[in-house]
């Protein structure tokens, strides 16, 4: 059976773009193997935030989780920070990385271009460390990922080849998964940018209510033209909706064109709107009640405990693989 294991950093509100390539799929895991989902808080700590807004944010996201549909008899939901293995396994396994690999990572590269050196923590340049051993802690064979964060995974993958050709055969080969349809969701301001969690007129936030979600779907930037078709270089605008509306429809985009051929701008907006509110609408509302009830806290006390069990197991592997004294 795959060991699944996925995670999402709590560094500001979620976005549609978190929900099309992320969330929606997670229960759909929970029939291919063994899932793991956590709250990757001790990745938000690469950039400054504020203590309350952290905090915040993983309570969403636990309450995201649960409203997305995973169940939490079948998934291990934890806290990153809950289990301490995950920054013990990171201690040694930073060992087996190399600077020039880490510079190489387009998203470090991205987040420190406009940064001063004296502003750049460590943190931020180990992330992929970090992430590495989130991975190979609970032998998790599949990684469901947006393109940005493949870089990431090929990076555990040659982590793990570097160490089982030292040591044999201890950590499991992870691979990266990318969702066929609505991996990528571009900002309804600028589509040539990914929706992103910074943008308040081009990001559709999963806590953004209809009046809202709509006007934003409404006013997005479209292109020169009448016609709905799927062309990112020429019709970026269009296409990214197209994507959207494909998505949630679970239909592919070849047959959206289809369905909206010879429509204009504005019915094929609001047929998205439409769409878009169907989905969100009552997740929202599941997502308020569990957060009212409180019950993500119970999740998250029993999803760290079976965590933290799973990752021991690990850990113990490579402390006993590298000669660490566990006598």
């Amino acid at each position: 059976m795959d060991r699944i294991l996925s995670g999402i950093k709590p560094t500001g509100s979620l976005t549609l773009g978190n929900y099309i390539g992320a969330l929606r799929h997670f229960r759909d895991f929970q029939d291919k193997g063994e899932v793991f989902i956590f709250i990757a808080d001790l990745h938000a700590l690469t950039l400054p935030i504020e203590p309350e807004t952290l905090r915040g944010n993983s309570r969403d996201i636990a309450a995201f989780y649960l409203a997305s549909g995973l169940d939490p008899e079948r998934t291990t939901i934890f806290l990153q920070s809950a289990v301490p293995q995950h920054a013990e396994l990171n201690a040694i396994l930073q060992n087996f990385l190399y600077m020039g690999e880490l510079r190489r990572m387009t998203q470090f590269k991205d987040k420190s271009q406009k940064m001063r050196d004296s502003a750049i923590g460590l943190g931020l340049f180990a992330y992929p460390s970090l992430m590495a051993s989130d991975i190979v802690l609970y032998d998790a064979t599949i990684v469901p990922v947006g393109e940005d964060q493949t870089q990431h995974v090929e990076l555990a993958r040659d982590l793990v080849g570097r160490f089982n050709s030292r040591y044999g055969e201890i950590l499991t080969m992870p691979r990266a998964e990318v969702t066929r349809v609505g991996k990528r969701i571009m900002s309804l301001s600028d589509p040539t940018k990914k929706m992103s969690k910074s943008d308040p007129k081009g990001d559709i936030f999963l806590k953004d209510d209809p009046v809202s979600i709509r006007k934003k779907i409404m006013s997005a930037k479209t292109d020169s033209g009448s016609e709905v078709r799927f062309d990112p270089v020429e019709k970026p605008g269009i296409s990214n909706l197209l994507t959207i509306y494909s998505a949630l429809s679970d239909i592919t985009i070849e047959e959206a064109e289809k369905r909206f051929e010879g429509s204009r701008y504005g019915d094929f907006k609001k047929a998205v709107a439409d769409i878009v509110l169907e989905t969100l609408v009552p997740f929202q509302e599941r997502y308020r009640q569990i957060l009212s009830s409180g019950e993500y806290l119970e999740v998250l006390h029993k999803g760290a405990e079976r965590a933290s069990r799973e990752a021991e197991k690990v850990l113990s592997r490579v402390q006993h693989a590298v000669g660490l004294l566990d006598e």
